[in-house]
């Protein structure tokens, strides 16, 4: 992925009119790899490539047929964003793989990936949803906490300290 302009206005309600938001494909796999190893450089969280990458080799299989999900955000046809959910025990659910390209952040892609995700989730029947993220990923916790996460715990994930975040979902009738 080359860069990306960003003429665009910020927030998540711009970002509604210009994400265009869908479910995971096959022939995503590719994008959704690049997507995945350039944000994580980005923000001096990849551990390199290894076994605990093999769900995004498997999104069918680990997100879409588990009671989970796996969404993408294309601008321009490119996919820019992508985010997942699967389940974690009981009544809950993980986020997984927030990712949003380096060229393109600040503009509440983020923040739509992750509601969209919500909605997903009550859809679904949990009742919270769980998350880490590595504590240098310095706008991923301001999202989380923006939308309502609370911290839960500290600790080591692949040899990052991480901070992990509840949410407890209301039920919508």
């Amino acid at each position: 992925m080359g860069g990306i302009e960003n003429p665009h206005p910020h927030g998540a309600e711009a970002a509604e009119t210009e994400l265009l938001i869908r479910r995971y494909r096959d022939g995503d796999h590719d994008a959704v790899w690049e997507l995945h190893n350039l944000a994580l450089r980005a923000v001096g969280a990849h551990a390199g490539n290894g076994v605990w990458d093999d769900d995004l080799h498997h999104v069918s299989e680990v997100y879409l047929d588990g009671r989970g999900e796996f969404l993408v955000g294309l601008l321009d046809g490119r996919i820019v964003a992508m985010a997942a959910l699967r389940w974690h025990e009981d009544a809950t659910a993980e986020v997984k793989r927030m990712r949003v390209h380096p060229d393109v952040q600040r503009r509440g892609f983020g923040r739509l990936l992750l509601r969209r995700l919500e909605e997903r989730a009550i859809d679904l029947g949990y009742h919270r949803m769980v998350l880490d993220t590595t504590e240098g990923q310095v706008a991923a916790v301001a999202l989380y906490r923006a939308e309502g996460f609370t911290e839960s715990g500290r600790g080591q994930v692949w040899g990052f300290p991480c901070i992990f975040f509840t949410k407890e979902l209301a039920a919508t009738e």
